[in-house]
């Protein structure tokens, strides 16, 4: 899933069966003004998805609320709005974003960052449909449709008595969790053909960056990956972005495997328990003799065999395979075609 600041780019990007779960989820949340709760790690798309719900059946403001950036006694102004001279530095009156949202979609991200005293005045909020800003001697009226997001397990900040009980309750009518990028790798390609037909220039990703992106786990999710293409483009002028091309994470995590891959065929190695005793010269030398013949090894054979022991080692990553080998990933292809390995 992804996100662009153009509404007519907010799309669901993908076929995996979990991503077709979250598209038939948004297509009955849209027709609906039930509260939804949105669970999942940073950078899966859960913004994406709460403006896609809104979409659907498109009534009022689609109003954002990042708890996570408002800080200290701002908070509640931000949220509530307050009247002129409620505080020092007060010094006009301020419509908050509850009010901005009424008729609509209020999406409260990371809403488990919102502090215990906000909890209640939102769950008023939620079940009276009224509040009063900082300052002001009376209430006022919002009636939106709320869609809560966070990274946490509310469930379990429940029981630690961070999260109120009733706001979760209120909040947890619907939710949908969204998966990890690593838990659906199927969606990778298309992803990536998605970011690169949106920064133009008609780039196409070789096969070995397209195994080391497939290789790796994405603790940054659909976010991250984004960036990665963006980088990528940035520093090449194209069209074929390249291994090199790569951002810093993904070279190390390159070199992390390889050194993964490497010190596990090393100590896979049998090491001699003596030092190997010398060879005695032959009394005399027949070439013909079977047991000389048989103790040597073409070298096509030894290749094939070191070909088999770098795949085998690397679990059939044959972008790392072709590092191990010191070969390109085309040689590595033509190898494998010629000695006719199953890859």
């Amino acid at each position: 899933m992804l996100a662009n600041h153009d509404e007519t780019r907010h799309v669901l990007v993908g076929q995996s069966p979990r991503a077709r779960h979250v598209l038939k989820m948004i297509e009955k949340l849209g027709r609906c003004r039930w509260p939804a709760l949105l669970l999942g790690e940073t950078g899966t798309g859960k913004e994406v998805v709460s403006r896609l719900i809104h979409n659907i059946s498109p009534q009022g403001p689609f109003v954002t609320i990042d708890c996570s950036s408002m800080v200290g006694p701002l908070m509640e102004s931000e949220l509530f709005g307050h009247v002129k001279g409620a505080f020092t530095g007060a010094a006009n009156t301020k419509v908050g974003l509850i009010e901005v949202a009424n008729g609509g979609t209020a999406f409260f991200d990371e809403i488990g960052e919102l502090p215990l005293d906000l909890q209640a005045k939102l769950l008023r909020v939620l079940q009276e449909k009224e509040f009063r800003p900082v300052g002001s001697l009376t209430t006022r009226r919002s009636d939106f449709r709320i869609i809560a997001a966070t990274n946490r397990d509310l469930a379990k900040e429940v029981e630690k008595g961070t999260f109120r009980r009733d706001l979760f309750f209120r909040l947890n009518v619907i939710n949908i969790r969204l998966a990890p990028l690593r838990d659906r790798k199927e969606d990778i390609p298309e992803l990536l053909n998605h970011f690169l037909t949106r920064v133009g220039g008609n780039y196409t990703l070789t096969a070995e960056a397209l195994e080391v992106i497939l290789s790796y786990d994405w603790p940054g999710n659909v976010r991250e990956l984004e960036n990665c293409v963006q980088h990528m483009v940035a520093i090449n002028s194209g069209p074929l972005l390249h291994v090199a091309d790569l951002p810093s994470n993904l070279q190390n995590h390159l070199h992390q495997k390889k050194s993964q891959y490497l010190s596990a065929a090393a100590s896979a190695w049998p090491a001699p328990n003596e030092p190997a005793a010398a060879p005695s010269a032959p009394e005399s030398f027949n070439p013909g003799t079977p047991a000389q013949i048989a103790s040597i090894i073409p070298l096509m054979e030894l290749e094939r065999r070191a070909i088999m022991n770098a795949l085998d080692y690397t679990k059939g990553d044959r972008a790392v395979a072709a590092h191990l080998l010191g070969i390109g990933r085309t040689t590595l292809y033509r190898k494998l075609k010629e000695y006719q390995l199953a890859v």
